[in-house]
């Protein structure tokens, strides 16, 4: 029998915990609001009244995709729902699909178009249609004679950019002929991905030899790297870094010849610490990591978030000692917008 391909509501009570105790069976078990309510499109397969088959779809990242494994159709149920969120996605105008999966299900993901980028043994990201990361490489600035100079690179969410991003970038403009300063593009932060962006550019205007790029859904993005963004225990944390760390490594890294990641060190985020963890265990010898001393005002270490905090209060004497000075005019200008995000719940004492 064809399976019927419907929508599923999860805004239902009823349609909800039907999918979410089929989605159980088959082992995907993390149902937290901070994921589910991401999701913009739930697809069901119905045989008979029952729930066979199931695919979501959260901006351009298929999630929470199974498909009943009892009988010899898994197949062409998996095959029927991929083709179905492919389908709708394109009908949105969304050509570039990524997925982060079970490393199980990353040759069926193959067999319907998808290129794995990276795996590790619990888990694979891949991705389906353009621009890919090939397009995505090509867009970059680059210099002559690239590939036999010293090229760094520095990811970031810089939310917002401060003296200690700031310094990060100096010492690995000192040490390198270019450097990229990759600008985490989701956005989950205070500060918007486009004004994070062009902080970063600002605050690196006198630096000849930086570029500031969009990370893309490359570099810590909500499909390589969701646990970033969510209050996530260290066993995803980890698997999602060892992820985006391979990805850095093995796509991203030959193609730039990049040949060192620059990091602060991280007293104070427990995520970003657990990633610059992987990272030293995942680049070397490819791609050597640089470890730089996190800069600090007085004893303190210079902390994003205690700029975060400051705006939620309203406390700014300290702010010129913290951040750039095109980052304090972009905070005193636009105080009460950000304020205002924070007080409808934008998180401030994450990353």
């Amino acid at each position: 029998m064809t399976a019927q391909v419907v929508e599923l509501q999860l805004n239902n009570s009823r349609e909800r915990t039907q999918w979410q105790q089929f989605l159980s069976s088959l082992d995907i078990t993390n149902f937290s609001d901070q994921e589910v309510d991401k999701i913009d499109l739930t697809l069901g397969l119905m045989e008979d009244d029952q729930l066979v088959g199931t695919g979501s779809l959260a901006g351009n990242v298929l999630k929470y995709v199974g498909v009943c494994n009892r009988d010899s159709q898994p197949g062409a149920r998996f095959n029927q729902i991929v083709s179905a969120l492919v389908s709708r996605a394109f009908q949105a105008q969304q050509f570039h699909l990524m997925v982060f999966t079970k490393a199980k299900y990353s040759q069926s993901f193959q067999h319907v178009g998808f290129k794995e980028l990276a795996h590790s043994d619990e888990a694979a990201v891949l991705e389906n249609g353009t621009p890919d990361i090939a397009d995505f490489v090509q867009q970059l600035p680059t210099i002559p004679d690239q590939e036999n100079k010293r090229i760094g690179a520095i990811v970031m969410n810089a939310n917002p950019f401060t003296q200690g991003h700031r310094e990060l970038v100096v010492q690995a403009a000192a040490a390198c002929d270019l450097v990229y300063v990759f600008v985490v593009a989701t956005d989950a932060s205070l500060f918007k991905t486009a004004e994070r962006l062009e902080l970063v550019r600002q605050g690196t205007a006198d630096l000849a030899n930086v570029r500031v790029v969009s990370g893309g859904d490359y570099l810590v993005s909500a499909a390589t790297f969701p646990a970033y963004f969510l209050d996530s225990a260290e066993s995803a944390i980890k698997a999602q870094t060892t992820l985006d760390a391979r990805i850095f490594r093995n796509q991203l890294a030959p193609r730039l010849h990049l040949t060192t990641r620059f990091v602060g060190t991280e007293p104070t985020s427990r995520t970003t610490g657990i990633y610059n963890q992987v990272l030293q265990r995942e680049l070397p010898p490819k791609v050597a990591l640089q470890v730089i001393p996190r800069k600090t005002v007085g004893t303190e270490p210079i902390s994003a978030r205690t700029v975060r905090q400051a705006i939620q209060t309203g406390e700014l004497t300290k702010l010129d000692q913290l951040v750039p000075s095109t980052t304090a005019r972009f905070i005193k200008t636009h105080l009460a917008t950000l304020q205002k995000r924070i007080q409808e719940g934008m998180k401030i004492n994450g990353n």
